[in-house]
């Protein structure tokens, strides 16, 4: 994923003081060597034990963005949010993709999980992009400030089928536990999503078959979304 100078950026490691927050390490997972410079680099995207690192649902997320480039370019967003920014490779991609756009297209990013903030800030100060980072629970505190105004919205949601029990859990478990049918964070996220989208504005979501994406379009559609192909693609859910 990284071109050119890869394996020196490899080598340096900086911790964050008292974040436990690294920058420069190279991450696990199978990055598309087809990857170019519109993308976060991975030898620059930091970590955290208690941290999402990018895998291969966060790279069809982002391949996702990158075959609508065009469309999101002619769009010319305003506000681009993700929620449960991780690691903060999306976000990072996403302002990369659009850094070309004269019209000062703004980011944010949240995360419940404190780590993950301070992960995404420092993958963003790494590829010189800037977001506002907020710890907190999807959109808590945020709707009115937000109501209809986010153009597009990047969610990897936890989605993962796990016990009840295993839901608003601390740390990186966080990331992926999703409860019965792995629909419980979803089920919050959605109308969330609904409150914060402007009219014109686009949802991409990773899900599994198990998550019943069919469901989740009819949801949107009842409140108010039915451009289907701008919010779910069949190819993005995981079996």
């Amino acid at each position: 994923m990284a071109d050119g100078g890869g394996a020196a950026a490899s080598e340096k490691v900086t911790e964050l003081s008292g974040s436990g927050v690294e920058k420069g390490l190279p991450r696990r997972g199978k990055a598309s060597s087809g990857r170019t410079l519109n993308t976060a680099q991975i030898p620059l995207v930091a970590s955290h034990p208690e941290v999402y690192e990018p895998c291969d649902d966060s790279f069809a997320l982002v391949d996702a963005l990158l075959s609508d480039k065009a469309q999101l370019l002619t769009l010319k967003p305003r506000l681009c949010m993700e929620v449960g920014c991780g690691s903060g490779y999306v976000i990072t991609s996403l302002a990369i993709m659009l850094r070309q756009l004269a019209s000062g297209t703004q980011y944010l990013a949240t995360d419940i999980n404190k780590h993950a903030a301070e992960t995404t800030q420092a993958t963003l100060e790494a590829h010189g992009v800037h977001a506002d980072v907020i710890v907190t629970d999807i959109v808590s505190g945020l709707e009115k400030r937000l109501a209809g105004m986010v153009d597009v919205v990047v969610i990897n949601p936890p989605y993962v089928p796990t016990p009840e029990e295993e839901i608003g859990c601390k740390g990186i478990a966080s990331s992926w536990a999703g409860g019965l049918n792995g629909r419980q964070v979803i089920n919050r996220i959605l109308p969330a999503v609904r409150e914060i989208l402007s009219e014109r504005g686009w949802l991409y979501m990773v899900a599994l078959e198990d998550n019943d994406p069919l469901d989740i379009c009819h949801l949107m559609s009842e409140m108010g979304h039915s451009e289907y192909n701008n919010l779910f693609r069949p190819d993005w859910f995981k079996a």
